[in-house]
């Protein structure tokens, strides 16, 4: 049987040992770097014959060539196809796993069908986690991730981990973390991914007191958690209502008698959950001890957080020294610095970042950008030139932005202002009740009652009344849309 040559060798492991035993040929191909040396192997493969008679040198080389094409889908498909002898389950999952992470996903389900169909594949544990990868990128998950789990049920590996991890991670991405929990509940033999993907999924859906609960649970199980899970549940510990600040130390210490310098992520996971919880020395500290903080990220999580609790100068100042030290700002910075700006009142700064984001960072400024602004000259007084800005804006206005310039209009009783306001308002959101209450009260504080009388009629008309507790310029009773201020600094 011919074999390949030193080259050959050579081109694909950077070896210059020959080859002297028939396994080692399909091996190969797990050792190639590249589809250079890849389609010499393969060349090799076919010419002596071994594709003909050997599913796993078939196999190796199916994975090698999903794993380094630009296309792993295409070049799988056309692969199989080009094959002498019958896939085995290996290879035909190995295709799978390559349409799941293709740019069209949805490319896994037809294949699966057609497998089916003809019997060529018993799906098994191997096989549906690559599907439910894929399910979790469609558009509408749940319909597909219920039916996936069904099958799994059907075919006894439902409570496999890696199964079920599949499925915690579709079900939450589809928003139904109950469904997610549940299948975590019923596995008997959990593993640390499974864990993780649990911590991640409360994250992502804002249950972060749920997210710390099940840290702690892993921890105690014994599990190790990876940088995945750290950096989940101190996302969780930044945002937590309560009890954040308390699992975030004892997060770091865990990280710290583990021996592990912070990088880069969990560097900034650490700064942002202290800075988030006020714990501004902390912040500082980890943040100060960093060897890497050259990622725009670190220094906006610490600019932010010292915003959100009113150190402005010093948010400020990290701010300066982030350009000092040839960190550039993104968009985020610029926000967490003109937040800043607006927490001590200081316009005339803002309006300084204000010119300098498109001119000196090329940044195009976005809407929370021009929502500190509103926010300062409104509570400056200078509501035409709010006004101004809000109408020039490069990108749409939407309701939180009017309702912050109608709120200053109340607080300097400008009724010209906040009529055009109220117009603007009730274009985007017509059912906005909140707007007419508050141009009642200012045509009422200044003794205009014949309007007062007219928009009483109007709301009476449309069944409109001031709700108890709510907000009088917008969003609804229950989940009160915050002010531009509000949401940059959150």
């Amino acid at each position: 049987m011919q074999m390949p040559s030193a080259p050959l060798v050579a081109a694909a492991t950077g070896a210059g040992a020959r080859v002297s035993r028939r396994p080692n040929l399909s091996l190969l191909a797990d050792r190639c770097t590249t589809l250079r040396a890849l389609a010499r192997v393969h060349a090799a493969m076919l010419v002596s014959g071994r594709l003909a008679e050997d599913t796993f040198a078939a196999s190796r080389l199916l994975a090698a060539y999903a794993a380094l094409s630009p296309d792993p889908a295409a070049a799988a498909l056309a692969l199989l196809a080009s094959l002498p002898i019958t896939p085995n389950s290996f290879m035909l999952n190995t295709t799978l796993r390559a349409l799941a992470s293709s740019p069209d996903p949805a490319a896994a389900f037809p294949f699966f069908s057609r497998l089916r169909a003809t019997g060529a594949l018993a799906p098994g544990r191997h096989t549906f986690p690559f599907l439910l990868k894929a399910a979790a990128h469609l558009p509408l998950v749940l319909p597909v991730a219920e039916q996936l789990h069904a099958l799994a049920f059907r075919h006894g590996v439902h409570l496999d981990a890696y199964v079920a991890n599949g499925l915690v991670r579709a079900y939450s991405v589809a928003g139904h973390l109950g469904d997610a929990r549940r299948v975590f509940d019923e596995v008997p033999e959990r593993n640390t991914n499974l864990y993780t993907t649990v911590v991640s999924a409360c994250v992502q859906n804002g249950r972060h007191e749920d997210a710390m609960a099940a840290f702690d649970e892993m921890v105690r199980e014994g599990f190790e958690p990876g940088g995945a899970a750290l950096s989940s549940v101190l996302s969780a510990c930044a945002r937590s209502a309560s009890g954040g600040l308390e699992m975030g130390r004892r997060v770091h210490d865990l990280m710290l008698a583990r021996g592990g310098a912070e990088g880069a992520i969990l560097g900034t996971a650490l700064v942002d959950m202290y800075a988030k919880n006020g714990a501004i020395r902390e912040a500082m500290a980890v943040f100060e001890g960093m060897t890497e903080r050259r990622v725009p990220a670190t220094w906006n999580a610490l600019i932010s957080g010292l915003a959100h609790h009113g150190r402005s100068k010093l948010a400020l100042d990290v701010f300066r020294r982030m350009q000092k030290e040839g960190v550039q700002p993104n968009a985020a910075t610029l926000v967490g610095a003109l937040s800043a700006c607006c927490h001590a009142e200081l316009l005339e700064e803002a309006r300084r970042l204000f010119r300098s984001m498109e001119k000196d960072f090329g940044i195009t400024p976005g809407i929370q950008h021009y929502g500190c602004m509103v926010y300062l000259l409104g509570r400056a007084g200078l509501l035409s030139e709010a006004e101004e800005m809000i109408r020039g804006m490069k990108c749409e206005a939407d309701t939180v932005i009017w309702g912050a310039l109608l709120t200053a209009c109340r607080n300097h009783g400008d009724i010209e202002i906040a009529e055009r306001t109220v117009v603007e308002m009730l274009k985007l959101d017509p059912s906005n009740h909140g707007v007419y209450v508050v141009l009642s009260n200012l045509y009422a504080e200044a003794g205009r009652w014949q309007e007062v009388d007219k928009l009483r009629k109007v709301m009476k008309g449309a069944r409109l009344s001031k709700i108890p507790g709510a907000s009088t310029v917008g969003g609804s009773p229950q989940q009160r849309e915050p002010s531009p201020t509000e949401k940059v600094l959150v």
